[in-house]
């Protein structure tokens, strides 16, 4: 594992619109795994100077796999909301493209 000297073995940065996350994988003195996730949102003070407004999560080895199950549930959940959206918008479409000249009489 190579670390540096604050610990850290990997980092992945995600900009999405206003704000970057940071994904940190980092050890501890006992060479245990975890991982930062930092939020980043830039904002301006009453002056016009720029400040970074962050907020930090500290997730460990031992909470891992509950962390996976339960962001894939959510997602997974997200993704079932937008196909049930989907459907019923499909379902409002179809309901005016089927209207035949006969109706309009």
């Amino acid at each position: 594992m190579e670390n540096d000297k604050n610990g850290e073995i990997y980092s992945k940065v995600v900009r999405a619109g206003k704000r970057t996350y940071f994904f940190d994988i980092k050890s501890t003195k006992g060479n245990d795994l975890y991982i930062t996730l930092t939020e980043s949102k830039k904002t301006f003070d009453d002056s016009g100077r720029d400040n970074y407004e962050k907020h930090k999560i500290f997730l460990y080895k031992e909470d891992f796999e509950k962390f996976r199950e339960g962001l894939d549930d959510v997602l997974a959940k997200i993704e079932s909301l937008k196909s049930e959206d989907g459907s019923a918008e499909q379902e409002n479409d179809n309901r005016f493209n089927s209207v035949s000249f006969d109706d309009l009489k």
